[in-house]
């Protein structure tokens, strides 16, 4: 037998290399006989039962010429990265963003908040501040993108590219929607509940033809919700008619659940793309409006601190305490600039609301402020609101 038929340490028969094309052996042996080999050898002796590698075929992929097919799975990853990014990143940028406003912009005073306001605290600032924007562009956008998804799935395959919001809500499982409506249920204002309705509804394509399979039983489970909507919303009514000037109020109880019949269902072909383009645009032009209160929103809590000597005039300075040693309180005062108190000049404290805290609207939902949300109006049932104290009123 050959030498080129066993390894150099006597193991055992080679197999003979894999051709990179295959071409004339096309008719080699799987097992035993003689076997072509490239480099001038013409055959070589191969023994008997041991099988032959077969050679390697050339994969050949069939590609528009022009245009790149992006596979299914890969444009799911691809949306799911998108959103989970914009979902995690956001509330850090925001978070940097609000101690950068917080400190008047300058440096020095930046650093003292970062280096005293710990990681705890900003998430928790955050939390009570932004959830609210957070779920509002969650829920815009699961509304958006279900009614978007239907409508593309109306059209012939091929013919357009789905809009991203309809792929984030392809992407996001249903108990991710339904915490982002929970989440916007409780930390909402009572006042724009009511566009909870429609969203909900175009969320998870809620059309009146799936309560019921008969039209009459369906009529009568629509008369009977939106008799429980107006037993809960008359006497706010009544009351925003009463005082009169109240015309946003009478528009957000109103207009939401009658649109909750009709947003359903797709839309025609020819919107699809206009529309998906707009509401991008739009949706990401309100966060951004909506997200400049929040990023000033303070992260520290606002007070009014008299100082002065035992015996002698006292002064109180309005802003917010950012640490406190055996030495000195500093406060970061409201109209700008760090002050420090000595502890000992320090003779009282109180806490006090903000000019954006102040309501603005003198009506209640059966006991509950309009414009406070179901946490809120739950914790003040627990704890009332004090009475602001002088201080604060002469501080405004």
């Amino acid at each position: 037998m050959s030498a080129a038929t066993t390894a150099a340490d006597g193991d055992g028969p080679v197999p003979p290399p894999r051709r990179s094309v295959p071409g004339d052996d096309a008719t080699a042996p799987t097992t035993g006989g003689t076997v072509p080999v490239a480099g001038g050898v013409d055959t070589i002796d191969w023994p008997a039962g041991v099988p032959v590698a077969e050679p390697a075929e050339p994969v050949v992929a069939e590609v528009e010429h022009g245009r790149v097919r992006w596979d299914p799975a890969e444009r799911r990853a691809r949306a799911s990265q998108s959103f989970w990014t914009a979902v995690v990143g956001v509330p850090a940028i925001f978070s940097v963003l609000r101690l950068g406003v917080e400190a008047g912009g300058e440096l020095q005073t930046t650093l003292l908040l970062v280096a005293n306001v710990g990681p705890v605290n900003l998430l928790a600032g955050f939390l009570t501040t932004a959830a609210r924007l957070l779920s509002t562009g969650m829920v815009a956008v699961f509304a958006l993108g279900a009614v978007l998804a239907v409508s593309a799935d109306q059209l012939p395959p091929g013919t357009r590219r789905r809009p991203l919001f309809a792929r984030w809500a392809d992407i996001t499982p249903a108990w991710v929607v339904l915490a982002s409506f929970l989440l916007a249920l409780i930390t909402w204002p009572l006042l724009y509940l009511p566009l909870l309705l429609p969203a909900f509804v175009a969320a998870f394509q809620l059309r009146p033809a799936r309560l019921h399979e008969r039209v009459l039983p369906r009529l009568l489970i629509i008369v009977a919700l939106l008799a429980g909507y107006g037993w809960l919303m008359l006497p706010t009514l009544r009351e925003a008619v009463k005082q009169g000037g109240e015309g946003l109020v009478l528009a957000l109880i109103v207009v939401p659940p009658l649109l909750a019949l009709f947003i359903a269902g797709p839309l025609p072909g020819l919107v699809i793309r206009p529309l998906a383009s707009v509401t991008e645009v739009a949706v990401l032009a309100t966060l951004v409006w909506a997200a400049v209160p929040v990023i000033s929103t303070p992260v520290l809590p606002l007070t009014v601190t008299t100082v002065g000597p035992e015996s002698g005039p006292t002064e109180d300075v309005r802003g917010h305490v950012v640490t406190t040693d055996d030495v000195n309180m500093v406060i970061l005062q409201e109209q700008g600039g760090v002050r420090y108190v000595s502890v000992d000049l320090v003779r009282a404290q109180v806490l006090c609301p903000s000019e954006e805290e102040l309501p603005r609207h003198q009506l209640r939902i059966h006991d509950f402020h309009v414009e406070d949300s179901l946490l809120e109006g739950m914790g003040r049932r627990v704890r009332p609101v004090h009475r602001i104290d002088a201080a604060c009123r002469t501080a405004l």
